[in-house]
């Protein structure tokens, strides 16, 4: 048993590193033993791509880069978090807002009440800041 596994990838603030992001992720986790068709990967992806939507989108131009990050503690915890440079934090929109975007959060939060996790908000040492997702691993929706 590996007692702490840890990988991080700086990628710039562009919308196309969405996607690099997610691809990075799943190979990760593919890398840390989960089968590539784990729900947890796409639970993961989803997040991850939700978090990295919102360092590019919501920054304003402020963060020229953001950086997932990854840590499994004793094969029992996943750390995901998304750090950014802009010190705004997400805002919390209410249900009965009608807009095309700003759900993001909202699907964060759900997924990860799926998995049985936690969200939160940490500011960084520069004035940015990292949205930290933590759940169980492996972790598997409760119906599994």
């Amino acid at each position: 048993m590996v007692d702490h596994r840890h990988a991080s990838l700086s990628l710039p603030s562009d919308s196309a590193s969405v996607r690099g992001a997610r691809t990075y992720v799943a190979d990760v986790l593919s890398e840390w033993g989960l089968p590539d068709d784990a729900e947890t990967i796409h639970g993961v992806q989803l997040i991850v791509s939700e978090l990295a939507s919102n360092a590019v989108q919501h920054t304003c131009g402020r963060s020229p880069t953001f950086t997932v990050h990854l840590r499994l503690d004793e094969d029992r915890e996943l750390h995901i978090g998304v750090t950014d440079s802009h010190p705004r934090w997400p805002q919390r929109l209410p249900a009965a807002v009608q807009q095309d975007n700003g759900r993001g959060m909202l699907i964060v939060r759900t997924l990860t009440a799926e998995f049985a996790g936690s969200v939160s908000v940490v500011p960084t040492e520069e004035g940015g800041k990292t949205v930290r997702v933590t759940f169980p691993w492996p972790a598997l929706p409760p119906d599994e």
